[in-house]
């Protein structure tokens, strides 16, 4: 299944992101792609306030993982982005996150695609300038 969102905003994305963050449910991963600079951290931070984390969110970038605990689901946020060979994956013990009682969302998960479950729903934020410097296509497919 396939849905297609326009934002025309940050606060769109924003707004997407916590509207599927509150239907989030134990054990989905969820996987971002798209260029630097499209809006996977503004959607992410949206995603973290659906499930109630009120805590700041920022991409894990030089961290690999960041993880919330303080809202009704654990959220692991991973920026796979630097990442240069998928054993730091497993140092970092994902599979503790993948098949846990939380929610992954996961920045460049292209860059992991071998370790990732068939299941993963996947979201893709693109641009096109020719609709507006702030206009996003936001794909969701499951």
């Amino acid at each position: 299944m396939s849905e297609m969102i326009e934002s025309y905003s940050a606060a769109d994305t924003y707004a997407y992101g916590k509207a599927l963050g509150e239907k989030a449910v134990p054990g989905e991963i969820y996987t971002l792609v798209g260029d630097l600079g499209v809006g996977k951290t503004v959607f992410t931070q949206g995603f973290a306030a659906g499930i109630g984390i009120v805590e700041p969110v920022n991409s894990p970038t030089f961290t690999i993982l960041q993880s919330y605990e303080g809202g009704r689901l654990p959220l692991f946020h991973f920026d796979v982005y630097r990442i240069g060979d998928v054993e730091e994956m497993e140092e970092i013990g994902y599979e503790d996150c993948f098949y846990g009682e939380g929610v992954c969302l996961i920045e460049w998960a292209d860059l992991i695609r071998e370790i990732l479950p068939d299941n993963c729903i996947s979201v893709t934020i693109e641009k096109n300038l020719d609709k507006g410097f702030d206009y996003r296509k936001i794909t969701i497919e499951t």
